[in-house]
């Protein structure tokens, strides 16, 4: 049985240079010279909606680690975090200070689109120095520091496999407060 699809099966005028422009990326990826060491003075911080971030470890700054972005954030005495939900999970260490965690759990659905509902209630996660927390997958959260005169300070590392397999999302349902104050 013939569908028709022989007549379009045959080579026709080239319109595309997927391929080679593929074949150039990564050569140029193979020739290229990725850092192995940030130095100190090339972690920038940062005053954004989730508050004071030094990067440690991003895409953007040309090194050889090409799945995980790592950075630490400080939130001054009795101040917390944005509030955000992502769709990788995340691992925090806490370098200083005391203080809590809240995650509230979210039901999803991935099809031709995403949605998401996030419980009411979330769950408190108490922290201090030497700790580790696990965010998990599409998990909102926010991180509050309960000493009111030191500040708090923790690395966190997320990974980037979900967004190179355009599953991606970063929404923020709340910014901290010193990133208000700042506009």
């Amino acid at each position: 049985m013939n569908y028709g699809e022989k007549e379009y099966a045959q080579p026709q005028e080239s319109k595309a240079t997927y391929y080679q422009d593929r074949l150039v990326e990564v050569e140029k990826a193979k020739t290229a010279v990725k850092k192995s060491v940030v130095l100190a003075e090339e972690m920038s911080w940062e005053l954004c909606q989730q508050g004071h971030i030094k990067h440690l470890l991003n895409e953007k700054m040309g090194t050889t680690a090409n799945t995980v972005d790592i950075c630490m954030q400080l939130i001054p005495g009795g101040s917390r975090s944005g509030k955000h939900c992502h769709m990788a999970e995340e691992y925090m260490f806490i370098l200083e200070g005391k203080g809590y965690s809240l995650h509230w759990d979210v039901d999803f659905e991935l099809g031709d689109a995403y949605y998401w509902k996030a419980q009411e209630t979330p769950s408190k996660w108490e922290w201090e120095r030497g700790d580790s927390i696990y965010i998990p997958p599409n998990t909102i959260h926010q991180h509050f520091n309960a000493d009111p005169d030191n500040p708090a300070r923790f690395i966190s590392a997320e990974s980037r496999m979900f967004k190179y397999m355009g599953l991606d999302t970063l929404e923020q349902l709340e910014n901290a407060p010193e990133f208000d104050q700042k506009t």
